[in-house]
Order: C-alpha cells, then sequence, then structure tokens
C-alpha cells in the first residue's frame, strides 16, 4: 500500500510534489479503535499480485448541524498512474459502500481537491514558511516582490523558545484533554466527536506521526489548551539537491487560557525545531484568527468536504470543524 500511495497518490498541479504518507502514519491513520479490515479495499494485478487501486474507510462518529452520525470518513482512493482510464475509482467506491452499508453504515464523510457535485464546504489552504530558502529553492514558494532572499529569511524568523508552559500530552491528560476538544468542537456545525478511546488513538504523540502539547492547570492537572499537528511529508520530484518537503499540518486546537494566535505562534517553533519546512493550516474552526498574524500566505489549492447520503445547507469554512488526513 506504502509503494502504491508513495508513487501514485495526489500530486499538486505542477507535479512537483507527491504526498508522502510513511508506513506508521498509515497504520496510525486505518487502524483507530473498532477499525472494519474489510473497509479496506484493494484490488490486485493477476499476474503479480501487485497493489493496483485502493481505498479505505474508518468508522466516527460526526456531528452535522447538531445530529451526531456513525459514520464512514473515506479516504486514500488511489488508483495506478497506468490504470487511471479504466473506470476503476468507480468499482472501488461502489464496493467501499457496499461493505460498510453491510455494517449498518449508510452515511459517511470525505473530502478532495477536486470539486464534484456537490460540496457542503470549501475550506482553502494557508502555507506558513519556517524554511523559506529551501522552500524557494525546490519552487514551493517565490520571493516577494522588492524582496531578497536575506529580508525574506528575516521576514519568517522565530522565537528560539516556546514563551509557553507547553509540555507534551500524555495518557493522564486524555479524559481532561478529550473533555476540552469535544465541548470546543461543539461550536461548528460539521465536527468530529471523540470517545476518550478515539482521542487517545488520534491525538497520543507518535514520533514522527503527530504530536500534541497541552497547558494543564498547576494544582488540579486540568488541561486548559491544546495544541496538535500531524506530519506528512510530500516528495520532491525531479530536484537535484532535495528529495523531501517536510510538512506539518495543523490538526486541533483549542485555546482558554491565552490566545489562539499565541499558542500557534509557540506551535510554530516546536515545528521549526522539529526539522519542518513549511506549516499548513486549512481556514476551519478558528484558524482565521492567527493566519495572518503569524504570516501565514494563502495557498492556490482548495478542499472540498463532501457527505455521503445526508443532506445539509452549505456551511463556510468557519463553521467546519473536522480536519482528514
Amino acid at each position: 500500500m506504502y509503494q502504491l500511495l508513495t508513487e501514485n497518490y495526489v500530486e499538486d498541479d505542477d507535479n512537483m510534489f507527491r504526498f508522502d504518507y510513511s508506513i506508521p502514519f498509515l497504520q496510525w491513520a486505518l487502524q483507530p479503535p473498532g477499525f472494519k479490515p474489510s473497509w479496506h479495499v484493494g484490488v490486485r494485478q493477476t499476474s503479480n499480485k501487485k497493489l493496483r487501486g485502493f481505498i479505505t474507510g474508518v468508522p466516527a462518529v460526526v456531528s452535522v448541524c447538531g445530529k451526531q452520525i456513525e459514520m464512514a470518513e473515506i479516504n486514500f482512493l488511489c488508483v495506478h498512474k497506468k490504470l487511471r482510464s479504466k473506470r476503476l475509482a468507480p468499482v472501488l467506491i461502489k464496493e467501499v459502500t457496499r461493505r460498510i452499508n453491510c455494517e449498518g453504515i449508510w452515511q459517511a464523510v470525505y473530502t478532495a481537491g477536486v470539486v464534484l457535485p456537490k460540496p457542503i464546504a470549501r475550506c482553502r489552504y494557508w502555507h506558513r514558511s519556517l524554511n523559506p530558502k529551501k522552500l524557494i529553492d525546490v519552487g514551493f514558494s517565490r520571493i516577494g516582490p522588492r524582496m531578497t532572499m536575506a529580508r525574506t529569511i528575516k521576514l519568517y524568523r522565530l522565537k528560539d523558545t516556546p514563551s509557553l508552559a507547553l509540555r507534551p500530552m500524555t495518557l493522564a491528560d486524555v479524559p481532561s484533554a478529550c473533555k476540552l476538544l469535544n465541548t470546543y468542537l461543539k461550536k461548528f456545525k460539521l465536527a468530529v466527536h471523540f470517545s476518550e478511546a478515539d482521542f487517545a488513538h488520534w491525538l497520543l504523540p507518535r514520533k514522527g506521526v503527530v504530536d500534541s502539547y497541552v497547558i494543564a492547570n498547576s494544582d488540579d492537572g486540568v488541561v486548559t489548551d491544546l495544541i496538535s499537528l500531524y506530519h506528512l511529508p510530500s516528495t520532491i520530484i525531479g530536484h537535484a539537491q532535495y528529495k523531501t518537503l517536510n510538512a506539518v499540518y495543523s490538526y486541533y486546537n483549542v485555546a482558554t487560557s491565552v490566545t489562539l494566535t499565541k499558542l500557534m505562534e509557540d506551535c510554530l517553533i516546536i515545528a521549526r525545531k522539529q526539522k519542518a519546512d513549511v506549516f499548513n493550516a486549512l481556514d476551519v474552526m478558528h484558524n482565521s484568527e492567527f493566519l495572518e498574524t503569524l504570516k501565514f500566505g494563502i495557498g492556490d489549492g482548495h478542499l472540498q468536504y463532501y457527505l455521503y447520503n445526508w443532506r445539509t445547507p452549505p456551511l463556510e469554512s468557519k463553521n467546519v470543524g473536522l480536519v482528514l488526513l
């Protein structure tokens, strides 16, 4: 599966970058509590047994306009480049739908970079340079008008250390942090609802996959603030010097004792310390509060959200409280 995705999965419009999901990342993404192996559907070539097409679903409880629904989150639809004209994708979609229906689940949520009939929300990616020289060298970004490389590097410089009392989240923090996040996500019309087991799976730190940091009260240990990010590098296609773009993505963030902007500034510093080249974030939830202030640049890519078999009015990106990997 890793080989199929790393050679054939999502590329940008200019074919310069391709997602490079690591094997630990795929294990994390596809094996949450209660996952169904039958919802991971692959098509192999008869002659050599190599995987040529793939689609996955994992169970989730999603709140839509205040109603909680058991759904499948659909992801990793991938067909080998040489088979793109064979209409294999509709077969995979139909089969995973059938298998999910067999479990009594009739709704699903998924995202796509392309516009299909009919998205319920349209969100925008924003990018924050952490290693501007490398990003410019590989063509991810460019030097602005009346700017030099030295001025660009100075513009995106961050402090050396975080200013808040952030620490990595531990298993003991799960009940308090899960309650904090679920309370926060109730503010949004499309949001995931976490059980404590789900929360522990999705947000407890895993090296090179996901990182979560909290601020907790010193007296009772109650978590008051949470930041999280996941690591999703991209292969740099055809570059002589650089092979990998180290990207991290904003996941779920909650601020109650400090401003979200202050919290995310420290999140950028942590990401840079982990050798990330760029920090990406969608304009979902309350992210728009910090994007411009912290020098994020608006990207040229949109991400459309879709619901299968459930009608809902169109939503603004700020009403979306769900991040799919």
